[in-house]
């Protein structure tokens, strides 16, 4: 039995529909196994089921999608251009970067909020982790992916905007000491409840992400978990028929064995008679 490598096997499964993708792996391990290769096998039974937005993207990559061939390549260019401190070009870079997301996007239809999301994420990584922009182009993404690159690749660069000079007030008259002390008294407690403000804020946010980001790894774990029961009863289910056909021809062995002991006891009976 010819069967095909692991490269090959890999780009099938992340390609094929989500829904098919248990099954399909599940019979290329069999044929692996079947043909000797145990290795092969378990390196197939350990590739993991794509995400939604994994899926999309390596649908793009099947079809040729010449928008995730120039992400790739503006990715390579933004990170050339950062290490030569361009800036003219990085912002040029970048704006053509998120005028070609954004096209990507729009040619997406049909695609639920959190999946867009986590589309556009992994669009963005592929812009700035060569690694997967690789596995992104070769159809490979089993799962979304974040990027973790510097803001430059997450933000437009723009210049910022010239602030207008402030007009001159005229001048007041000098005020009391006590009321400079009440009026400094009032601004230092106004700096301490902004601080204080900004502080609480920053733990919120801090907080809301690690949520986030631990419900992603459960998410993960789960859907993990789910393949993997998904591909033992798929496994067991193939080693029930396998030892039904075994038993069935058990049976039929054993039939013949009787019916050719029966035939010859027939005939050693039949042979003493004739002497007698």
């Amino acid at each position: 039995m010819d069967v095909p490598d692991f490269d090959t096997v890999a780009e099938a499964l992340c390609s094929g529909e989500p829904g098919e993708f248990v099954a399909a792996r599940t019979a290329a391990a069999r044929d692996a196994t079947a043909a000797g290769d145990r290795e092969l096998a378990a390196r197939i039974r350990a590739l993991r089921k794509p995400t939604r937005a994994a899926f999309f993207v390596n649908r793009l990559a099947r079809d040729g999608a010449a928008s995730l061939t120039e992400l790739a390549d503006l990715g390579r260019r933004l990170r050339a251009a950062h290490t030569n401190l361009a800036g003219a070009e990085l912002r040029d870079l970048a704006h053509r970067r998120n005028e070609l997301v954004r096209r990507i996007m729009a040619e997406a239809p049909g695609l639920s909020d959190p999946v867009a999301r986590e589309v556009e994420e992994t669009l963005e990584a592929v812009v700035a982790d060569p690694s997967v922009a690789a596995l992104a182009l070769a159809g490979r993404l089993t799962s979304m992916a974040q990027q973790d690159a510097d803001q430059w690749l997450s933000m437009p660069l723009s210049p910022a905007p010239k602030k207008p000079e402030p007009a001159k007030a005229p001048p007041k008259k000098a005020a009391s000491p006590s009321a400079e002390r009440k009026k400094a008294e009032e601004d230092r407690q106004a700096r301490e409840r902004a601080r204080a403000r900004r502080e609480e804020q920053r733990r919120k946010t801090a907080a809301a992400q690690g949520e986030r980001a631990e419900a992603a790894r459960a998410l993960i774990r789960a859907e993990h978990a789910a393949e993997q029961a998904d591909a033992r009863v798929t496994d067991l289910r193939t080693r029930l028929v396998e030892a039904e056909a075994r038993a069935t021809q058990a049976a039929d062995d054993l039939t013949a064995a009787r019916s050719a002991f029966e035939t010859a006891e027939a005939a050693v009976k039949a042979a003493s008679a004739d002497e007698d």
